[in-house]
This record gives structure tokens, C-alpha cells and sequence, in this order.
């Protein structure tokens, strides 16, 4: 009897084992996704737009040559502009009028200009912040004194630019341009002026 009973314990721990085996294992951690790349949007690009209204000022510096030598002298110029630019993209297409007070006198004759008005056409590059330009266009020239009768001689201007952008309205530049009148008294006379401008952008 005891030895069956035995045999019958013994028996049964044997088919238990396996079972306290198995709740004695060391736990198996699942192993851990990589986590899912993030997208992240690139910075905005900038755009520039040179559409729209501007006005402003100009100074700087003028020169006069007469085919007869009568009229040879330089001096200081100031005035303002008004115009507007549209903006293809990289093609900056416009319209300005201006008008330049001078201190240009020739001393030999007396003769002085008192200002030149313009009315130009623009074609520029937009690249970013900076805008590089041709123009031309009709400009009449001011004497102080009538000379043959006439004080304004017509002709026409054509020169170069540049504007760059110190905000988004503010801008300043530079221009070259150079004029020719015909018939201004017995001669023609050039005139080339350079100036520093600045202008407000609506």
C-alpha cells in the first residue's frame, strides 16, 4: 500500500514539473519597433514681388556738353519720381515719370538749365532683393532764360538702374541715364546725370 502510494506521488511530480518549469521562466521581452520617421516641411522660400506703385526722391551729380562748346558745364540734380513696375516673374516690366532740378550753368554763356523732365519705360530682372534695369524714353529740358525765343527742348533719355529692397516698401538705388536735345539754339547739347534714389513701395 505504501509503496503504491509512492509511486503515485512520485508519478504525479514528474508531470508537474514541466508546468513549474515553465511558470519559472524568465520573461521574454518583445522587441521594440523603430519609431516612424517625422516629415518635416521645409522653411519657406522667400518670393520677391516687384508689383506695384512707388515714389520717391533723387540727388546726385550732372554734366552738359554742346556740340559748339556753349554750353559745357556740370553740377548738382534733385528731384523725385513716381512710377509702377509688374512683376512676369523674372521679367519686371514699368512705367516712371520724373523730374530733376539742376544747378547746371554754363558760365561762359550764362546759359542755365532749371530742370529736366522724363517720361521712361522700364524692363528689369527680378533677382530677389535687387532689381537691375534698363529705361528710355521722351525727356524735356528747362532754361532759366529763353534761348532762340524757347525755354523747353524735347528729346529722349536712356540709361540703366538698379533697386534693391531694404524692407519690403523701402527701396533704394542708383541710375545713370543720358539725354539728348536737339535745336537748343543753334546746337545740341547732351546732358548725363547719375543719382542716388530712394523710394516708398505701395
Amino acid at each position: 500500500m505504501m509503496t503504491k502510494t509512492l509511486t503515485s506521488a512520485l508519478a504525479l511530480g514528474l508531470l508537474s514539473a514541466p508546468a513549474f518549469a515553465g511558470g519559472l521562466a524568465m520573461p521574454v521581452a518583445d522587441p521594440v519597433a523603430p519609431a516612424a520617421p517625422v516629415a518635416v516641411a521645409p522653411a519657406p522660400v522667400a518670393v520677391s514681388d516687384w508689383t506695384g506703385f512707388y515714389a520717391g526722391g533723387q540727388l546726385g551729380y550732372g554734366e552738359t556738353e554742346a556740340d559748339d562748346d556753349s554750353f559745357d558745364d556740370e553740377g548738382s540734380v534733385y528731384g523725385a519720381q513716381l512710377g509702377y513696375d509688374y512683376d512676369f516673374g523674372k521679367l519686371v516690366l514699368g512705367g516712371e515719370v520724373s523730374y530733376a532740378g539742376t544747378e547746371i550753368e554754363d558760365d561762359a554763356t550764362g546759359n542755365e538749365i532749371d530742370g529736366i523732365a522724363a517720361a521712361k519705360l522700364r524692363a528689369g530682372y527680378d533677382a530677389g532683393a535687387f532689381l537691375p534695369y534698363v529705361t528710355a524714353g521722351y525727356a524735356s529740358a528747362y532754361t532759366a532764360d529763353e534761348i532762340d525765343g524757347e525755354d523747353q527742348f524735347d528729346g529722349y533719355v536712356y540709361g540703366a538702374g538698379v533697386d534693391y529692397k531694404v524692407t519690403e516698401n523701402v527701396t533704394v538705388g542708383a541710375e545713370v541715364l543720358k539725354h539728348e536735345f536737339e535745336d537748343l539754339g543753334d546746337t545740341d547739347l547732351d546732358a548725363t546725370t547719375a543719382a542716388a534714389r530712394v523710394s516708398y513701395r505701395f
